[in-house]
């Protein structure tokens, strides 16, 4: 990956032509004042301690170095209730001018003060950008774009090397038999095999739990199904359904987790201590594992299938949005083209996560395995099962999921509550495909 210092606003505006050009100059000029005033933009981000916080810090030094007569104020907000604030400031238009925002769902969730970019950025340079679809209005790159991606995101596994080679275990589990029998193994020398807790995005006291469901899924269903989940040709108590999640229960009732899945402490912490062989996070959490544990650190996809699994949750799970009130779009748009740019994708990999520009690798290699993950072993990329689940439908998940793993609620009792909080949802939430989704009807 090399960086593209030069490519300020002169060299993106050259494919405008010089009409464009100069209507663009002109308004930058009068939106800063046109007399060397600063305009101050403000962002506000959900990211915690995580490499994303990094990432942002750096990318705003850089671009307030290309522009200096544009500062941004960077505003960390919580992340377990981030959405509910960014939705009460839009309301009343004191909200930010910038927002990290998640995609899919998510984005079409809050597109009422999303401003779309598309007559702010040019299309080639949308165009550079991976999975553009999931951040576009009815999942339709023609119709525009809500949010400029962050990275390319992996929910993921990573494994202690260490205490494999201590098990006699010679390569990751490829599924659910490989996974139990390694779980025994690890019980066996006293080690425990799969920790769950809280990381660094803190979304809740406990663990996040759609980084399992997703691959649960994965391990069971087709994208296509996942969509048959979302519009309910599939039920959530469906046989295929309860099934996979009676097999994760058992990982916990088997004793190959920590004994206290809610409310337990780091899973990252965990994993490098060697308190766990194993943990289900995702990978702006590599930075700091791999600053901790270096190449004893391994990365794999969670073994939740009867045969070899055979996808991998790759995916541009967050970015940054410009809002509809925001009263300095120009220069918000020329922050959000910036990131689209080479010099961003350098900024990004050096803070530890994946640039989602086309065309881009890592400098870490156990960033690097996961894209092989796909471009390599051929594995089929999904969606965060999260990002293309109703709102509703989630935070019922976050709730009862967690119950479920500690053996506080059966199955079916989970499953159940995922039906009911689905046959709860507006109309316009249960419709026949994620592209016509309406969050308000």
């Amino acid at each position: 990956m090399t960086g593209n210092s030069t490519r300020g606003l002169m060299g993106r505006l050259s494919r405008l032509g010089a009409v464009a050009v100069g209507t663009a100059l002109l308004a930058t000029a009068c939106g800063s004042g046109g007399s060397g005033s600063t305009v101050t933009l403000t962002l506000w981000q959900n990211y915690g301690t995580e490499s994303n916080a990094t990432a942002t810090t750096n990318l705003i030094n850089a671009f307030e170095k290309l522009h200096p007569d544009i500062h941004i104020n960077d505003v960390a907000q919580p992340a377990d209730n981030y959405f509910a604030l960014l939705q009460a400031a839009a309301i009343s238009k004191t909200g930010p001018d910038l927002a990290v925002m998640w995609t899919g769902l998510f984005t079409l969730q809050y597109d009422s003060y999303l401003q779309n970019l598309k007559s702010y950025i040019p299309q080639s340079d949308l165009s550079d950008m991976l999975g553009m679809q999931w951040v576009a209005p009815g999942f339709n790159t023609a119709n525009g774009a809500y949010v400029i991606p962050l990275e390319d995101q992996f929910y993921i596994g990573f494994y202690n090397k260490s205490l494999f080679t201590k098990a006699g275990i010679t390569q990751v589990p490829q599924n659910w038999t490989q996974l139990m029998t390694d779980c025994a193994a690890f019980k066996a020398m006293g080690t425990n095999c799969l920790y769950y807790g809280a990381d660094t995005q803190a979304l809740g006291a406990e663990f996040y739990p759609y980084y399992d469901l997703s691959y649960l899924m994965i391990g069971a269903l087709g994208v296509s199904q996942w969509e048959e989940l979302y519009n309910g040709q599939l039920s959530w108590t469906d046989p295929i359904v309860e099934a996979q999640l009676t097999k994760w229960a058992a990982l916990h009732a088997d004793g190959y987790t920590n004994s206290n899945v809610i409310s337990s402490g780091d899973s990252l912490i965990a994993l490098e201590k060697g308190q766990t062989a194993m943990i289900v996070d995702g990978n702006w959490d590599t930075a700091a594992l791999y600053q901790s544990m270096g190449s004893n650190l391994g990365t794999f996809v969670p073994p939740y299938s009867d045969t070899s699994i055979n996808g991998v949750v790759q995916f541009p799970g967050d970015g940054y949005s410009m809002t509809t009130y925001s009263q300095h779009k120009t220069q918000a748009a020329e922050f959000l083209q910036f990131l689209t740019t080479t010099q961003a994708a350098t900024i990004i990999d050096q803070s530890g996560l994946i640039p989602d520009l086309q065309g881009s690798t890592s400098s870490n290699p156990v960033n690097q395995d996961m894209l092989n993950f796909a471009a390599q072993d051929g594995m089929t990329p999904y969606p965060m099962l999260d990002n293309v689940t109703q709102v509703g439908v989630v935070n019922e998940g976050s709730k009862v999921l967690p119950q479920l793993l500690a053996g506080q609620i059966s199955v079916s009792t989970a499953a159940q509550d995922l039906e009911q909080a689905w046959q709860a949802l507006p109309a316009g939430q249960r419709s026949s495909s994620w592209a016509s989704y309406t969050a308000s009807s």
